[in-house]
């Protein structure tokens, strides 16, 4: 899994961040924490995950880890809602449009 430089983060997300890293990182339950990834596809902007789902054995596959780009982390659903609608108006008022990865500097990289 990689993490971006700049992780956009939601307010309650922000206090604890250093809690949800180690969590993650031990593959520990994560109650109420969302990841904002980019998309897994060509028809998503972003793609918003519960931090528990990456428990699941398919994602223990390095090659698939290594697909996953998480640009954001929020605590709960709402706030993951706010944290991309941040995301998307930053991209759009700086390029007039929705390429995400291209603004984020993961243009080149392949995914998922």
């Amino acid at each position: 899994m990689k993490w971006y430089k700049k992780l956009y983060y939601g307010e309650n997300a922000r206090k604890v961040k250093y809690k949800i890293f180690g969590k993650i990182a031990k593959s520990r339950l994560t109650f109420d924490t969302f990841l904002i990834m980019l998309p897994s596809n060509k028809e998503n902007l972003l793609d918003i995950m519960s931090a528990d789902f990456l428990k699941q054995p398919y994602f223990k596959n390095k090659k698939v880890q290594d697909t996953i780009y998480v640009v954001g982390i929020a605590k709960g659903k709402e706030e993951a809602l706010e944290v991309v609608r941040t995301i998307i108006d930053e991209v759009y008022q700086a390029t007039k449009g929705f390429d995400i990865p291209k603004y984020l500097h993961f243009g080149n990289e392949k995914r998922m």
